[in-house]
């Protein structure tokens, strides 16, 4: 891999400004100056240093995001701000959410550069459960339960696939394991409820980090990333 590549895929900054930082002569590899943008380096078994700290290369990017209510997941600039604008100070290229939270709805969601897992995530066929908390407007019955979790038509050419619904103290806790427009709303309506207040708690075996509040956002743990590959 080129030295420039390598310092452009870690954020170091734009290829004009990694040119500038290298005929500086702030860049060392293996303890030698690198002069030349063109060098070619092994990410695995060169050591890459940078105004004396140590660069380590990581082809991908994987981040927890708390997403706050007012913010679109969308990578595309408009009146509304992105989630990948929340991320902005990353410097990292190509973000991409995955899935997608309407517009008011909060809580846990995943950005990352790398499309093969993004995919695998969000392919019905993989059956990735998504858990979400929802403040319904009036109480449900043990029967709206049972529907929520056999299948109910929310006007598309087929119901919903079973799903998992319990009540706790905060509220229903419900686990679907489609991506469908608005779901979780009309999955209540078809029930003759409405949503509150909704909110993403966990996708698969991920939990939303309780730690971070709304509009907060951390890199993945290696623990986390292996959760969700699996």
């Amino acid at each position: 891999m080129r030295i420039d590549k390598f310092l452009a895929d870690n954020s170091i900054g734009t290829r004009k400004e990694i040119k500038a930082i290298i005929k500086a002569g702030r860049i060392l590899v293996n303890d030698k100056q690198v002069s030349d943008p063109g060098m070619h380096i092994d990410p695995e078994k060169d050591e890459v240093i940078c105004d004396g700290s140590v660069i380590t290369y990581e082809r991908f990017h994987y981040y927890m995001l708390n997403k706050p209510a007012g913010v679109v997941s969308s990578t595309r600039e408009g009146a509304s701000v992105t989630v990948v604008e929340l991320l902005s100070d990353e410097g990292v290229k190509n973000l991409s959410p995955i899935g997608r939270l309407d517009k008011d709805t909060v809580g846990l969601l995943l950005l990352t550069d790398d499309g093969a897992l993004l995919h695998d995530l969000i392919s019905p066929s993989k059956h990735v459960g998504k858990e979400y908390l929802v403040v319904p407007e009036h109480s449900l019955t043990d029967d709206d339960l049972k529907k929520l979790e056999e299948g109910v038509d929310i006007g598309d050419d087929k119901p919903t696939i079973p799903a998992k619904a319990h009540m706790e103290e905060d509220g229903l806790h419900l686990i679907i394991y489609e991506g469908r427009f608005h779901q979780v709303k009309r999955m209540l309506e078809a029930v003759g409820n409405k949503v509150t207040y909704l909110k993403r708690l966990k996708m698969g075996e991920l939990s939303l980090d309780p730690d971070l509040g709304e509009g907060e956002y951390r890199k993945l743990t290696l623990e986390e990333l292996e959760l969700i590959k699996n």
